[in-house]
C-alpha cells in the first residue's frame, strides 16, 4: 500500500512541475479541461485495446496514460480552486459504498441482476431523475457515451418499455426502408439530409445487432483489424508506389491477402 500512495504521489507532483509558470512545459500550461478531453478518449480506447491484447506491459502503460488524464484534470481544476484530486477520490468512495448496499450495508441480493437493478435506482435517484421524462433521461446517453453505444444503449431501455418490433422481420422492413430513403437523398445536393439518413441506417443497424445479440462496436472495431492486416498484406505484395497500381490489380492482391489471412487461420484453428 505504502508503494502504491508514494508512487501516486510522486506522479501528483510531476504533473504539479509541468503546469508551474516557473520552469513548467510550455504544452502542458497551454493545456485546459476541454482541450484536454480528446486525449481522455483516446488513452482509455488504448487502454481497452490493450486489455483485449492480453500484453501486461502495454496494461500498465496504457493505464498510466490513463491514470495521468485524470490527474492533470484534477490539477488543472484545483489551479482553479474547482476541486482537488482528493475530491474526486472522496466522491468515487462515496458512491462506490452507496451503490453497493448489499456489501456495505444490510441489503440482500440474490443475482447479479439485482444487483445492476439496485444499481439503476440509486444512480437516478442521485441524479434527481424520479420524476424526469424519459426522453431527459434517454438523452444523457446520447451526450455521454459514444454514438454506437448511446444507440445501443438508447434502444435498449427504450424496448424494455415496449416500444419495440413485434418480430425481426419488423426490423429488417425498417433497414431496407431506411437505405431507399438514403439512396433517395443522395439524389439531392443537401448534405444535412443525407447525414440524417445515413445515421439513420446505422441505428437501424444498431437495432438488428441487438435483435441478434451482437455488439456493433466490436463488429466494427473487428472489421478494422481484419482491414488493415490485410492491407498490411497487400503492400507486402507491391514492388512499387502503391499509387502506381490499377484498381484491378490491387482488387486481386486484396482477394490473394484475404485467402492467406483465412489459411493462417484455419492452420491455428487445427493445431490450437
Amino acid at each position: 500500500m505504502d508503494s502504491t500512495l508514494t508512487a501516486l504521489q510522486e506522479l501528483i507532483e510531476i504533473v504539479a512541475k509541468l503546469r508551474s509558470p516557473d520552469g513548467g512545459c510550455p504544452w502542458d500550461l497551454a493545456q485546459t479541461s476541454e482541450t484536454l478531453t480528446p486525449y481522455i478518449i483516446e488513452e482509455a480506447y488504448e487502454a481497452v485495446d490493450a486489455i483485449k491484447s492480453g500484453d501486461k506491459e502495454a496494461v500498465v502503460d496504457e493505464l498510466g496514460d490513463l491514470l495521468l488524464q485524470v490527474v492533470l484534470q484534477a490539477q488543472i481544476a484545483s489551479e482553479a480552486n474547482d476541486f482537488t484530486l482528493a475530491e474526486v477520490a472522496q466522491n468515487i468512495n462515496r458512491k462506490m459504498i452507496r451503490r453497493h448496499p448489499h456489501v456495505f450495508g444490510d441489503v440482500k441480493v440474490n443475482s447479479t441482476e439485482e444487483v445492476k437493478q439496485n444499481w439503476e435506482k440509486i444512480k437516478a435517484a442521485e441524479k434527481g431523475e424520479t420524476n424526469d421524462l424519459f426522453s431527459t433521461k434517454l438523452s444523457r446517453y446520447a451526450r455521454q457515451l459514444p454514438p454506437l453505444m448511446a444507440a445501443m444503449k438508447i434502444s435498449k431501455k427504450a424496448a424494455a418499455l415496449g416500444f419495440e418490433w413485434e418480430n425481426i422481420e419488423g426490423v429488417w422492413e425498417k433497414f431496407h426502408e431506411e437505405v431507399g430513403e438514403f439512396e433517395e437523398a443522395l439524389k439531392s445536393e443537401d448534405k444535412e439530409h443525407q447525414q440524417a439518413e445515413m445515421g439513420d441506417i446505422l441505428f437501424v443497424l444498431v437495432q438488428l445487432a441487438r435483435w441478434y445479440d451482437l455488439n456493433p462496436e466490436q463488429a466494427l472495431q473487428g472489421t478494422n483489424h481484419r482491414f488493415l492486416k490485410r492491407f498490411a498484406l497487400v503492400e507486402k505484395m507491391c514492388n512499387r508506389p502503391l499509387s502506381e497500381y490499377t484498381l484491378a490489380e490491387f482488387e486481386q492482391m486484396w482477394q490473394n491477402a484475404k485467402a492467406q489471412l483465412a489459411r493462417e487461420k484455419n492452420k491455428q484453428l487445427e493445431t490450437g
